[in-house]
């Protein structure tokens, strides 16, 4: 057995006990990730059965393990949602989560992450959170912003900095669904992750043409 690890007197109910210390905390992660209490409830239940599964001999560090787990579980989730439903700082194109990072601080970057695009959701309409996204996240010229949203390019600098005073500013939030949520997050991810930003591209433009009536500005 290594150096530093659990002592292998460890009973059932020392398992236990980690895991519900750690329960509030892991479902919050879970929760800020896919933004749904039943979502994180069931990711949660996964990693109590992996927490089972796992030799906790060989965990060193319980908490770091159950959060990475946690978060991971979280993440392929969100990046499945779109296939099977066709599913307060501005994020960025680095603002991915890297699996590799420390358990806190991976759990740290998903939370950020889910947090930032669902202020967007809340404080941005459709229009404006296209060009902010793409301009702001994804380094898009006003040019290609102004041909994806069909208005002219002055205009698509007017909806970046209006975006960015809104988010900023103490604009009422709308309410925001997990699906909706979901979607763009697994489409930010699958961006930045592959540098493919196609899919991000067509539903942020798709969803501002249809919050227009589908009319040019």
């Amino acid at each position: 057995m290594r150096s530093g690890t659990l002592v292998s007197a460890e009973t059932p109910n020392d398992a236990v006990s980690a895991f519900i210390a750690l329960r509030p905390r892991l479902l919050n992660v879970a929760h800020r990730v896919l933004g749904s209490a039943a979502g994180a409830e069931d990711i949660v239940q996964d990693a109590w059965l992996r927490w089972q599964r796992t030799d906790r001999a060989e965990v060193l560090n319980p908490p770091a393990f159950l959060t990475r787990t946690t978060v991971r579980l979280a993440l392929n989730v969100a990046q499945s949602a779109h296939a099977r439903h066709e599913t307060h700082t501005p994020p960025s194109a680095s603002a991915t989560v890297d699996t590799s990072a420390d358990p806190a601080a991976l759990a740290e970057q998903a939370e950020k992450l889910a947090s930032a695009l669902r202020l967007l959701l809340e404080r941005l309409d459709a229009t404006e959170r296209a060009a902010y996204v793409l301009r702001v996240a994804f380094d898009y010229p006003y040019s290609r912003i102004a041909g994806s949203l069909r208005t002219s390019e002055v205009n698509a600098r007017q909806l970046v900095s209006r975006a960015g005073k809104r988010l900023s500013g103490g604009r009422r939030p709308r309410p925001v669904s997990a699906v909706e949520h979901r979607r763009l997050l697994t489409a930010f991810l699958t961006a930045a992750r592959s540098g493919d930003l196609t899919r991000l591209e067509a539903l942020l433009v798709v969803e501002a043409h249809r919050s227009q009536g589908g009319r040019s500005w």
